[in-house]
């Protein structure tokens, strides 16, 4: 947790002003935005607005010895107007991890994993607010120890669709990355898939209940030891400080099915600073 404060506070520091103010609301040129107006906008990763996530995950039951691990995502979410009818919408994930001995004799492990980033091209305007968006996902080898990650490139096919109904946000975002070069040791073929579902709260502007749970399988593990499943849920916040809109988050999941060494539960914090234009 000291890692995910010291890095939110830096990334406040290191801001410019001029990036701060939040947009103005359609017709009131000097009027922010609502927190309702701004949790929707925080739910939805095609908007085209800047967001910094710091996402803390605490994975509790890791390895042989049932240890704890902590990753801490951060993750700049990036969308540029390509033209008047195409978006491309970019998102960077550092995991900054510190991981316990998964093998018996090995120590724990500290430093960077994989960095992934994803490029995403999707329509300008979402028809009936139903939205979407296709593109590539790139595995970059930034590992500072071979027990975070592998040591080659990847790459594969990533996706995203959403539809924004009365209170409820719905959506999915999905993967698949294939290593290329290196050793059998560096080889992987993973695939990710994300439920989104957001509940807001009419009573209370900018509150939310949210699920959000990271399914993924590797295709390279023996039969029984590919999939990961959690289920679970999380209250969320958009609020502003000194004008600064953020949105925060804090849940809980568990692994219903899991590979041996996998973490039984996870705790995951997320603190987003949010610049809508």
């Amino acid at each position: 947790m000291r890692i995910l404060i010291a890095a939110a506070c830096l990334a406040a520091a290191s801001l410019p002003a001029a990036a701060q103010p939040a947009a103005p609301a359609p017709g009131h040129p000097h009027e922010p935005l609502s927190l309702a107006a701004l949790a929707r906008i925080a739910q939805n990763p095609l908007a085209k607005v800047y967001s910094v996530p710091f996402q803390n995950n605490t994975n509790f039951g890791m390895g042989p010895r049932k240890q704890t691990e902590n990753i801490l995502n951060i993750q700049p979410v990036l969308p540029f107007g390509l033209n008047d009818d195409w978006n491309l919408i970019t998102r960077t994930v550092f995991p900054v991890t510190s991981q316990p001995g998964l093998t018996p004799g090995q120590g724990s492990s500290f430093g960077l994993g994989a960095t992934q980033g994803s490029f995403f091209l999707s329509p300008a305007r979402q028809t009936a607010g139903i939205g979407w968006g296709a593109g590539v996902l790139v595995q970059a080898p930034s590992v500072t120890d071979p027990a975070l990650g592998s040591r080659v490139w990847g790459a594969g096919p990533s996706g995203i669709a959403l539809a924004m109904r009365g209170p409820w946000v719905v959506g999915t975002l999905l993967n698949n990355v294939w290593s290329f070069g290196g050793g059998p040791q560096d080889a992987y073929n993973t695939f990710t898939f994300q439920p989104l579902i957001n509940y807001n709260f009419a009573h209370s502007p900018g509150t939310y209940l949210s699920t959000q749970p990271l399914i993924t399988a590797d295709w390279l593990a023996p039969p029984g030891q590919r999939w990961t499943v959690p289920v679970g849920l999380a209250l969320g916040q958009v609020f502003r400080v000194h004008g600064q809109p953020m949105n925060a988050n804090l849940g809980a999941y568990y692994n219903v099915i899991r590979p041996d060494n996998a973490p039984a539960w996870q705790v995951r914090f997320q603190l987003v600073f949010l610049f809508p234009r």
